[in-house]
């Protein structure tokens, strides 16, 4: 008699009082206790429903197969075969199992790519939208003939390759610009050094007092500065295609312009209504004006240049601006409209422009050209009234004496100053090697000190015509970038700003300078 569930002779066998069936005693307790039932008729069963039977003991017989050599052989050889056939399946599953683990995990590495490309799609359309509601333009009862910057109306009604229209520079403003060239040449006579400005003994210890990182570390690069001498807030401009504005009493960031798409080679403070300029390789000039919250919005974005603008410089009314490009051509702006007034071009310059800056009593504008010449321009005719050869590669730099008759030019050979008076080059400053270019000039505030940036920083003290302009302090250019791209005065010189080809922004001062704050 065998077990009605494993099929062989029970070693404890028990009968059911229902059904009368025999089973092994442990497998149907383990059947009662997992189920409650008959595992052949399906009825309620239970403990007390069964009955062991009493047997007598007896030795199993050893079955015909494993009572001889032959017959062992051939059992274990089937149990090798059975092995080997479960291993194969085995290896077969787990290659399976791998194959779904790596299509798997491909499809999420291929999820994860298009997550990370859909947000940051997301994070530039709300950039854009964000920029697109700052520079929305003025409404047009306050600006009937400018839009963003940009003559609409002119634009459509001229045919492709014209040239477009200007309205000109008219008698007013030339007269405007007249009265504030007089009014500032009879001040220059009278004028004194201020008490305040910082003395030679001061600058020939200057140091470092603080490095600010202020652009990205991803395009590092300051291409421009620029201080705000009555807020005393320095503006930088950097190849990450922003322009920041720092507060170097506070140490602290105030505001991060960003709108252009490329690096901003030229920012400018206007002295007047929290107005800020900045030039870039974009080709485009953006007029930018400070908020009740502190930041500072886009008011204009100028395109009237078809090359990079390399250099954005304010008249000293505060109400006009011009921006020089490699186009070949200069721009002469109203500031308050953002409307180009005139653009001058210049057939004799293929190469562009890449430097300009107004004379202090603006009635003279000086430009660098990427063919090594200096130009010197009547505002009032637009007039090309003396021209100043001898540098050699692109003019990078250009800077008027607030004296009102040095000019000091940079470009690749070293630094260049010129008497206006005579129209002539009475010093030449070749600081570096040949394969070290000038960057960087800049006379300060009252006309006393000039700093020059190159592979370091030079400051001289300005002296005359035939008198020695001394050098009384160097300091090394400390960004390990070998190149110090810019540099700037602070007020009374009590400190120089420095920019270089890494991101941070560099304060040079006394070392008991408590205005300047650590980084």
């Amino acid at each position: 008699m065998n077990c009605s569930i494993s099929g062989e002779v029970p070693e404890e066998p028990v009968v059911s009082k229902n059904s009368g069936l025999l089973y092994e005693k442990r497998l149907i307790e383990r059947h009662i206790a997992d189920y409650g039932k008959c595992p052949v008729t399906g009825e309620p069963l239970t403990l007390d429903d069964v009955v062991p039977v009493k047997t007598g003991k007896i030795v199993k017989p050893r079955s015909l197969t494993a009572a001889s050599i032959p017959g062992m052989l051939g059992m274990f050889q089937n149990e090798w075969d059975a092995l080997m056939l479960s291993n194969f399946a085995l290896e077969q599953q787990l290659h399976t199992a791998r194959q779904e683990l790596s299509h798997a995990l491909y499809q999420h590495d291929a999820a994860c790519r298009v997550i990370a490309r859909l947000k940051k799609e997301r994070d530039e359309a709300r950039s854009l939208l964000a920029q697109s509601e700052r520079q929305a333009p003025l409404p047009a009862s306050a600006v009937p003939a400018v839009s963003n910057g940009k003559r609409a109306a002119e634009e459509e009604d001229m045919g492709a390759g014209a040239k477009r229209m200007r309205p000109g520079v008219s008698d007013s403003i030339i007269a405007e610009l007249t009265e504030c060239n007089a009014a500032l040449s009879q001040q220059r006579k009278k004028r004194q050094i201020p008490p305040t400005l910082a003395p030679i003994e001061a600058l020939e210890s200057y140091t470092q007092l603080s490095s600010h990182p202020l652009h990205k570390t991803n395009k590092p690069g300051i291409l421009s500065i620029d201080i705000n001498l009555s807020k005393d807030i320095v503006a930088t401009g950097g190849i990450d295609s922003n322009a920041v504005l720092f507060g170097r009493t506070s140490g602290e960031i105030l505001s991060t312009l960003s709108g252009h798409s490329k690096k901003v080679t030229s920012v400018k403070f206007v002295a007047q209504n929290d107005v800020f300029l900045s030039g870039s390789a974009d080709k485009t000039v953006r007029i930018w004006q400070s908020s009740e919250d502190g930041n500072y919005d886009c008011r204009h974005i100028l395109k009237d240049h078809t090359a990079e603008v390399q250099a954005v410089t304010v008249h000293a009314t505060n109400n006009y601006f011009v921006t020089a490009s490699l186009d070949a051509t200069w721009c002469f702006y109203d500031l308050a409209s953002g409307l180009c007034l005139t653009q001058v071009e210049d057939p004799s310059n293929s190469l562009g422009y890449t430097s300009a800056a107004f004379h202090p009593d603006g009635l003279i504008l000086g430009t660098g050209t990427a063919g090594a010449t200096v130009r010197i321009w009547d505002v009032k005719s637009r007039g090309n009234v003396a021209n100043f050869d001898g540098h050699t590669g692109a003019v990078t730099a250009i800077s008027f004496s607030e004296n009102g008759y040095f000019l000091a030019t940079a470009a690749h050979d070293g630094v260049k100053l010129w008497d206006l008076r005579k129209l002539k080059n009475f010093r030449s400053f070749e600081l570096y090697d040949q394969d070290t270019p000038t960057n960087s000039v800049d006379f300060d505030h009252s006309g006393s000190y000039l700093a020059i940036a190159g592979s370091d920083i030079r400051v001289f003290q300005v002296g005359s015509v035939k008198a020695e302009w001394n050098c009384i302090k160097t300091l090394p250019d400390l960004s390990g970038t070998g190149r110090a791209t810019c540099v700037k005065f602070g007020p009374d010189a009590r400190y120089l700003a420095v920019g270089s080809m890494d991101r941070n922004l560099r304060i040079f001062g006394l070392p008991d300078d408590n205005a300047s704050t650590e980084s």
